[in-house]
């Protein structure tokens, strides 16, 4: 008894980081957690009415931004200021890429407008974790109707300190973040006073509204923040809470390669503990002694990942209590190189490209890359930002980053000041300690769609509206090319039905068995209903720009009237056109046999693997099961284009002169989680049921499948009859390839023609790895009018 109670004080006097390990618990989330990333390269980001969008996606993992093929399936919306979906769509999606536009309706008020992107198993997580891209629409049908202009001095300052704590006694940085009411930063100069109106510390931004200052918060003191704007008008901001006990931690940087983090507290704790990792990927984790309240750590920047990196500090008890960002600029990078073979272009001329990339050796990349081309003009804004900015700084923010290009090409001591600025006043992680750090786990609500579109449900008491539990669902899509997907509602009453090569418009049945007729089915909105909080800017439109709206508007219109054709070409995507069930046992054209006027003839005549009763309760069907040689107890499926019959009189009713094909499966067959002895299917002429209604308690939807890809017109002037053609070519994108694969060389060609509108004319270019790296290139050339 006395050994086991020295082994128990033993293991009571482990260190507590023994017993609970965050970098264990870190690794265990990523595991489960996955983190996916989606970019996308929009042509444009300024639009009227009446014009495409195209847009690539470019989908990796979040922590290595490797190209992934896990999700199938990415949702796109175009939310309006008051997070209404005006435009949605859902992309396939394939070895890591997907793509495809959306016509902007004429029927859109003229503003900034949000453009999100989602997979289904995003959803598990905060909205926050979407990207998110704002565009300008603007609809030269209407009259514009602007918000009046808020006050220059709609400023909004943000106080950051360092590590998250502000403690008395304790010295911290403390980052503040000025922004102005279009969202960017703003040049205001502040000072932090007492409640006796002194001015403890003066302050200043670096870049894009953001600084730094050094401030120790007195006993008995209580603070408050005063800015003046360039006009020399003042208002007061409220100061963050300052905590008379607790933890700040401090950065700095060293010449010799090496981060020191300095930890002081006045809870006389004992040890702290830290914590490195770069997206979940832990580097380091070390536990130090406070010496007069300090504990200091050094890292190597050598161990850290490139892009942001999170450093917490956790107390003894390994709750988390600081925390701060640092990034680190890429050095693994795609060089991406695109040069005209020819000097100036005239209008409805040839342009033939040469792309190339590199890797930062200089050895060949093999990258897939996107490409936009278009006219410049005082409407479209220099696009901000690449993949690369995108992958390795934004998607680890939170909120816009403004100008993130400059902290990736720009060099000098205030970088690397404005930088830290940025990391220190938006930093942010995508998960919570205290969902890592949680025994129990829950279980993620939305799946990963690794083979085709999830439709979701929930099958409902008619009367109570609760949910119906065991219950076996259909659903179907009427025609000749048979789908049909089956479920059974959990506890929760949640059906879900995993769908293949599910492209456009559809009609869809849903349907429970009748013997189950106290319930209802419902169909759920695939598209996600939780809203991050940045919201677009304040649309604003100066009349200097009305000529170069009129002239955009007249491009549009003249592209829609002489080209609509053109613009509305499709590439139907190759699908298996065999019936979900496969090639049947057996199978019947109707037309090849006597055309007897019922059905149950048919049946007795020259269907032997299916027998027709009829008794004193109506007509019983049974299948053969072949390799039993015994029919079936009880009745099959029955389908008509698609559509189960579940009422064996029903079948009986059917006019077989209006079945074109029969086909039946004489064994037993399965359907998701439903089993079935033996299946009929029906196939009319022309795949609408021939007449038939389902029944009136069945679910009619119309539903929108996955985005069937639309053909980018490119018009080409390689003969004199084409380049004299009297219809004008007024494009304002000249091109738009959403992946262009590069040779072993890392080379590839682009040819295109130009327009009849000359000018200055910009390409902009996306690109990724097979290993995960990424960039950009943008750059310009010029058009000349031809002189007839």
């Amino acid at each position: 008894m006395y050994a086991v109670f020295l082994l128990l004080i033993q293991f009571c006097s482990l260190p507590v980081w023994a017993q609970v390990d965050p970098q264990k618990q870190l690794e265990a989330y990523r595991n489960r957690a996955l983190q996916e990333k989606l970019f996308l390269h929009i042509d444009r980001t300024f639009y009227v009415a009446g014009e495409l969008m195209w847009f690539k996606i470019n989908y990796v993992d979040g922590s290595f931004h490797k190209p992934l093929s896990l999700s199938k399936v990415t949702y796109l919306e175009v939310l309006d200021k008051e997070n209404r979906p005006v435009l949605q769509t859902k992309v396939a999606m394939a070895d890591g890429a997907g793509d495809g536009s959306l016509f902007i309706p004429t029927t859109l008020a003229s503003g900034n407008y949000l453009v999100r992107a989602y997979t289904n198993w995003m959803k598990n997580f905060s909205p926050d974790y979407f990207f998110e891209k704002t565009v300008t629409i603007v609809n030269t049908f209407r009259k514009l109707e602007l918000p009046p202009l808020k006050d220059s001095l709609a400023t909004d300052i943000q106080f950051f300190p360092e590590g998250g704590n502000l403690v008395r006694k304790l010295t911290s940085t403390v980052a503040f973040k000025t922004v102005g009411s279009r969202g960017k930063g703003v040049d205001v100069r502040g000072a932090v006073v007492d409640q006796t109106n002194d001015t403890v510390v003066r302050f200043k931004p670096l870049k894009f509204g953001m600084g730094r200052f050094e401030f120790t918060p007195a006993e008995g003191r209580q603070y408050r923040a005063v800015l003046t704007d360039a006009n020399g008008k003042t208002i007061t901001r409220p100061f963050p809470a300052i905590q008379e006990q607790g933890y700040t931690m401090q950065l700095a940087e060293s010449s010799n390669g090496q981060l020191r983090i300095t930890v002081n507290s006045n809870t006389n704790a004992a040890t702290v503990y830290l914590l490195a990792h770069t997206r979940l990927a832990a580097i380091q984790a070390d536990q130090q002694s406070f010496r007069d309240n300090t504990a200091s750590f050094v890292i190597d920047k050598k161990t850290l990942g490139e892009g942001i990196s999170h450093l917490t500090v956790f107390d003894a008890s390994r709750k988390p209590v600081c925390e701060r960002l640092y990034f680190k600029r890429p050095e693994r990078r795609l060089a991406i190189d695109a040069k005209l073979t020819s000097g100036v272009l005239s209008t409805r001329e040839k342009a033939v490209v040469d792309l190339t990339a590199q890797d930062e050796t200089g050895k060949a990349a093999l990258a897939d890359l996107s490409v936009a081309v278009y006219r410049l003009d005082s409407l479209q804004p220099a696009e901000s930002g690449d993949i690369q900015t995108y992958l390795l700084l934004t998607s680890d923010l939170r909120g816009a980053v403004e100008s993130p290009e400059y902290y990736f090409s720009a060099s000098g001591p205030e970088v690397a000041e404005a930088t830290d600025n940025l990391m220190l006043t938006q930093g942010w992680r995508r998960f919570r300690w205290e969902t890592v750090q949680q025994p129990n786990q829950p279980q993620e609500e939305y799946l990963p769609e690794v083979n085709g579109h999830f439709i979701r449900g929930k099958i409902v008491h008619s009367g109570t509206g609760m949910p119906g539990r065991g219950i076996s669902s259909y659903l179907s899509v009427p025609g000749k090319h048979i789908l049909l997907y089956g479920s059974r509602s959990d506890s929760e009453g949640r059906i879900h039905f995993e769908t293949k090569d599910f492209y456009g418009p559809k009609d869809l049945v849903g349907q429970i068995n009748p013997k189950d007729s106290i319930f209802r089915m419902e169909l759920q909105n695939p598209f996600f209903e939780r809203f991050s909080s940045p919201r677009p800017p304040v649309f604003d439109f100066l009349p200097a720009l009305k000529d170069p709206l009129l002239n955009r508007s007249i491009s549009m219109q003249a592209q829609n009237a002489y080209y609509r054709g053109n613009l509305s070409r499709y590439q139907p995507p190759k699908v298996d056109s065999i019936p979900f069930y496969g090639i049947a046992n057996e199978k019947y054209m109707l037309d090849d046999f006597t055309r007897f006027p019922v059905m149950e003839e048919i049946f007795r005549e020259y269907v032997p693997g299916v027998m027709a009763r009829k008794r004193r309760d109506g007509y019983m069907i049974s299948v053969l099961d072949v390799p039993h040689k015994l029919f079936f107890d009880s009745s099959p499926m029955v389908l008509l284009d698609g559509v189960p019959i579940f009422s064996m009189d029903r079948v009986m009713e059917i006019d077989p002169r209006k079945v074109q094909k029969l086909e039946v499966m004489t064994r037993r067959y399965i359907v998701g989680p439903l089993v079935f002895d033996g299946l009929i299917s029906f196939t009319t002429y022309k795949g609408d049921l021939a007449g038939y209604r389902p029944d009136a308690k069945a679910l009619l939807a119309d539903y929108e499948g996955l985005q069937v890809p639309r053909d980018f017109y490119v018009p080409r002037y390689d003969t004199p009859q084409k380049s004299g053609s009297r219809l004008p070519d007024l494009r304002n994108l000249l091109h738009w390839v959403p992946s262009v694969k590069l040779n072993a060389q890392g080379k590839a060609q682009l040819e295109f023609y130009t327009s009849d509108e000359d000018g200055t004319y910009r390409f902009v270019i996306n690109g990724i790895t097979a290993d995960g790296r990424a960039g950009g290139k943008q750059g310009s050339f010029e058009v000349t009018k031809v002189i007839k």
